[in-house]
């Protein structure tokens, strides 16, 4: 089945959204973006320090989302969440947050939230060319 013709089960986002509430919102809550995670983000520096790649951007344009909304998202808000989640990060766990944040698990919580709706991710950074980066996305 086609993962863009599924409806999204809000339901089932918010019941995993609800496991682990207190812990995620604190930590989203105690980012103070002071972007000192960025500099132990490998995709961050080998892209120039684009703020895509900075790991509490992505932690919270996808996770800090699901939580904002309850939930309560767009098949296209989680394709834009699975470019973010598997795009942007190898999940290599380098992520230093001066805060004790642990990034690298709440951008794992996000991308398990997205596979219980069919989105999963490819690994364009071992794939080659820009090329298949591209066709990879976009499948």
């Amino acid at each position: 089945m086609d993962s863009a013709s599924t409806k999204v089960d809000t339901e089932a986002i918010r019941a995993l959204l609800d496991q682990k509430k207190d812990r995620m919102r604190t930590c989203l809550q105690a980012c103070a973006s002071c972007s000192l995670c960025a500099e132990s983000c490998l995709l961050f520096r080998e892209k120039d320090g684009d703020p895509q790649y900075m790991p509490s951007y992505k932690v919270i344009n996808t996770l800090g989302r699901l939580y904002k909304k309850r939930g309560k998202v767009s098949r296209s808000e989680l394709e834009q969440m699975r470019q973010m989640l598997w795009r942007n990060c190898v999940l290599c766990g380098r992520c230093y947050c001066p805060f004790g944040i642990d990034m690298p698990n709440m951008l794992a919580f996000a991308r398990s939230i997205l596979r219980t709706q069919g989105i999963y991710g490819v690994f364009p950074h071992t794939s080659g060319s820009p090329e298949a980066e591209d066709r990879d996305i976009d499948q």
